[in-house]
């Protein structure tokens, strides 16, 4: 099979960039991180540790808004290690506003005390190192974090990431109906976190919650490759 889930990333060989990162970095996290390796491309998903990474943001432009909260839990095909979950709240660069207060639910005094990202960076780098990111819409966790890396460490990363958004968008290319299949009723088939799930089955969780989101994510994932792809699928068919 080509290339399933096509982005500027499909072809990149991301193996060969691991081990020119691992020579570049400056910060012996990334140094670290880089050095832990990457499959390659034609590794089967089922051999492939992953790991589900949701953010909570200030807002959604990587230019003026910054991370507030961290969810992620490492798993596999096989199962999802929850007793390895990490959740952790950090103090944003710029005040909350109110309007994302009620989208995340995070409040003015649990950031008060919260440590800045560069304080927990070691924790987060233990739990990503060796396995591959899936997320629910890429434009958020891998910009994000590497805006955060760059104001901190002078450095950016460059990874993989399973996007279960665009897995969602390719499985439904026709999800937004013409005008005539609007007035006949149709309605536009949503690639949002919870609508996705609802596809499959899988139970209704409260969103914005980047712990909550994460398992969620894990979830849809472990579901779109038993019903539309197989455990055998290259990995490389799957990442952007």
């Amino acid at each position: 099979m080509s290339n399933a889930i096509e982005s500027s990333n499909s072809n990149r060989n991301w193996p060969d960039t691991y081990r020119q990162g691992a020579e570049q970095a400056k910060d012996a996290r990334i140094r670290d991180f880089y050095n832990a390796g990457c499959p390659d491309a034609t590794t089967p998903v089922r051999d492939v540790p992953l790991v589900a990474l949701d953010f909570e943001n200030t807002g959604l432009d990587v230019n003026k808004h910054s991370i507030v909260s961290i969810g992620l839990v490492p798993f596999t095909l096989g199962g999802i290690q929850l007793g390895e979950a990490w959740h952790q709240i950090v103090r944003p660069q710029l005040p909350l506003e109110q309007d994302t207060v009620t989208i995340h639910g995070i409040t003015h005094s649990e950031i008060e005390h919260a440590p800045d990202l560069a304080e927990v960076l070691d924790t987060l780098f233990q739990h990503l190192k060796g396995r591959i990111p899936v997320v629910h819409y890429r434009n958020i966790e891998r910009p994000f974090l590497n805006m955060a890396l760059q104001w901190r460490l002078k450095e950016q990363l460059l990874f993989p990431v399973i996007d279960t958004m665009a897995i969602e968008a390719y499985l439904h290319p026709k999800r937004n109906p013409s005008r005539w299949q609007q007035l006949m009723g149709k309605k536009p088939i949503s690639i949002r976190l919870p609508d996705s799930r609802i596809r499959y089955g899988l139970p209704h969780y409260a969103g914005h919650n980047a712990l909550i989101d994460a398992i969620a994510t894990a979830e849809l994932f472990q579901a779109q490759v038993l019903h539309h792809f197989g455990p055998d699928t290259a990995i490389g068919d799957l990442w952007v």
